[in-house]
């Protein structure tokens, strides 16, 4: 049965292309840098519901293993869910990030091959200054800081994109990022990392 709902917030992602992703200009066409695509992302819920459950100020993370092209499919995936999150939030949650409920995510269902499950964790998302600061204990560390542009006052942004995350994606690197689970040790320091601003619904 299809849900109603609704998620803004803001998305960070971090992945192993040693320049900026260019699966999110040509929408998954090209390859990622390494031929291989491996990173994690987190979310911060400003506001959302879930039918009558409330998201707001909640945090979510995902791990994501993709072995070519990102269009191509067959990702492997994991996702970590607050643990402030209620019964129904947590359920909505885990819904909406695997594409059952269709809408702005639907897409995941098409394109993750392996979902290896949810867990329930501890998750802050803070900003300091320009720089977002994510972390799940003994999982995901991670600092994603902006580009920025000419002026060295305003960040790098791609507008008008085609991406299903954001249109508007600010250019952004890791300066720092380490992920351990599922038998994943990644370090992508430095790395290719996007900073959106996301509004989604179902």
């Amino acid at each position: 049965m299809k849900q109603n709902w609704n998620v803004k917030g803001e998305l960070i992602l971090n992945c192993c292309c040693t320049v900026f992703c260019p699966c999110v200009v040509s929408l998954g066409d090209h390859p990622p840098t390494e031929g291989y695509c491996q990173g994690w992302a987190g979310v911060h819920i400003e506001e959302g519901t879930f039918g009558n459950a409330k998201l707001d100020g909640l945090n979510v993370g995902l791990m994501l293993d993709i072995p070519g092209n990102m269009g191509r499919g067959n990702w492997t995936a994991a996702l970590y869910i607050d643990d402030r999150a209620d019964g129904a939030a947590a359920a909505g949650i885990e819904k909406i990030f695997t594409g059952q409920v269709g809408g702005s995510t639907g897409l995941l269902r098409v394109l993750v091959g392996t979902y290896l499950g949810s867990q329930t964790v501890p998750i802050s998302y803070a900003r300091n200054g320009d720089a977002r600061i994510f972390n799940i204990p003994k999982k995901i560390e991670g600092s994603i800081v902006p580009v920025m542009g000419g002026n060295k006052k305003e960040p790098v942004v791609i507008q008008n994109s085609g991406y299903w995350i954001s249109h508007d994606v600010t250019v952004g690197k890791a300066e720092t990022s380490k992920y351990r689970d599922f038998g994943r040790v990644w370090n992508f320091d430095g790395r290719s990392a996007e900073i959106c601003q996301i509004d989604w619904a179902g």
